[in-house]
């Protein structure tokens, strides 16, 4: 099986058709069935306003063409001026967009546009920091399935946006075999053995550990990947020398900045980190407008 490359890919863009229904969902949602009562009240149809989306805090930017999209989606015709596209830093106080036009839908679709934008930044900014924690070691992080239902998309695409890799995207993506499964089979060697004759060709297999019994009775059967589950760290670097590069190793559970570096110093190929998608903080930014123009 290949090795991970640890150089960073280019970011490709997300397809808007993606984003598009989470986007009109979350619209939806703010809206409601009386429409914005506070911007209906004050602006008028003829205001325009130029307005600018700040960082408060620095980080690493994602999700910038998801927030354009909730204004173009109330007004096609607002001009946006992305002055720090997904996958940039932005420093405290630094500009990452520029909307102009139309006062009403800027006001509307602010709060939409910045949920989603502080949110994928917040994801995109954890992982870099992991990312540059692991410092020299070949090891990739890769988020997981914990992910907020409706935005696994997004959410793994900032962990790309922030120098990290993605999981599976679900449960048909690949076979991972769990602690869970286990007990159902009655042992590691019995589940590998039932996925093997049901698992297609293309379908790559891994299988969750916990003791270094249990990765040897892995190593026993034809698997793709060892998931080396919440050991510590001198288990860790145990498992991985009697993995030997026969097949992929990843490491999870337990991991934080303080612990990452530690853990990639193992030599695991990959670090899988659930919090980088469900309890990253979200990155501060706010929309501030200027006079009419």
């Amino acid at each position: 099986m290949n090795r991970p490359n640890r150089e960073q890919p280019r970011l490709a863009p997300l397809y808007p058709i993606l984003y598009q229904d989470a986007v009109r969902g979350a619209l939806l949602e703010d809206i409601g069935r009386g429409g914005d009562l506070t911007t209906q009240a004050i602006v008028s149809a003829g205001d325009t306003a130029s307005a600018s989306i700040v960082a408060r805090q620095p980080g690493r930017i994602a999700g910038v063409e998801v927030a354009a999209a909730a204004f173009r989606c109330l007004d096609p015709g607002l001009e946006i001026d992305i002055r720090i596209a997904d996958g940039g830093d932005a420093a405290a106080g630094e500009t990452v967009a520029v909307i102009r036009g139309a006062a009403g839908p800027i006001l509307t679709a602010e709060r939409t546009a910045l949920n989603f934008l502080a949110r994928l930044s917040g994801v995109a900014t954890a992982t870099r920091d992991i990312v540059a924690a692991i410092g020299p070691h070949s090891a990739r992080v890769v988020c997981t399935r914990k992910t907020t239902p409706g935005l696994r998309v997004l959410e793994k695409y900032a962990v790309r946006a922030g120098g990290g890799a993605n999981h599976r995207f679900g449960l048909d993506d690949a076979v991972l075999i769990k602690d869970n499964h286990i007990v159902v089979a009655g042992g590691v060697t019995e589940a590998i053995r039932r996925v093997r004759v049901r698992a297609g060709h293309m379908v790559k297999v891994e299988v969750e550990v916990d003791t270094l019994e249990q990765l040897e009775a892995a190593l026993g059967e034809r698997v793709d990947a060892v998931l080396l589950d919440n050991m510590p760290v001198d288990t860790l670097a145990e498992a991985v020398r009697r993995v030997g590069k026969r097949v992929l190793t990843e490491a999870s559970g337990g991991v934080t900045p303080a612990t990452a570096r530690a853990i990639a110093a193992t030599g695991v190929d990959l670090i899988s980190i659930g919090w980088l998608t469900h309890s990253a903080p979200a990155l501060n930014l706010s929309l501030e407008v200027a006079l009419k123009i």
